[in-house]
């Protein structure tokens, strides 16, 4: 059981960001904030959610996605992170799984998931 003040401070935390619904299979677009130096923008990164974790505002996600030379490049992101400025559900996927780490293994379309149609 957890202590009711620190509960009442993630629901002002949790209802202050508003996060679409995705989930591991989910192609995410998240615009991430880079401050250099005193200048501040806004880069995006793209992929494959292949995990979520956690609870409350410790949850966080796991995106992967296809670099530069094929390399496969993969950030952890927590959701309720001041330094995402927004996630934007790109496309659904169709997955049976909800940690999707045999992607690593995949190249090309091996590592395809199918996208749910409705």
């Amino acid at each position: 059981m957890r202590n009711k003040y620190i509960e009442a401070f993630e629901a002002g935390q949790i209802s202050a960001k508003n996060v679409p619904d995705f989930r591991a299979g989910d192609t995410v677009r998240v615009a991430v904030k880079i401050v250099e130096g005193d200048k501040q923008r806004i880069q995006n990164f793209e992929g494959v959610c292949i995990a979520r974790r956690g609870s409350g505002t410790g949850e966080t996600f796991m995106v992967r996605k296809i670099g530069a030379n094929s390399v496969g490049v993969e950030r952890i992101f927590p959701i309720y992170s001041d330094s995402i400025d927004e996630i934007v559900v790109v496309r659904r996927g169709v997955v049976r799984r909800s940690k999707l780490f045999y992607l690593r293994d995949r190249r090309g379309k091996a590592a395809k998931i199918k996208e749910l149609r409705k």
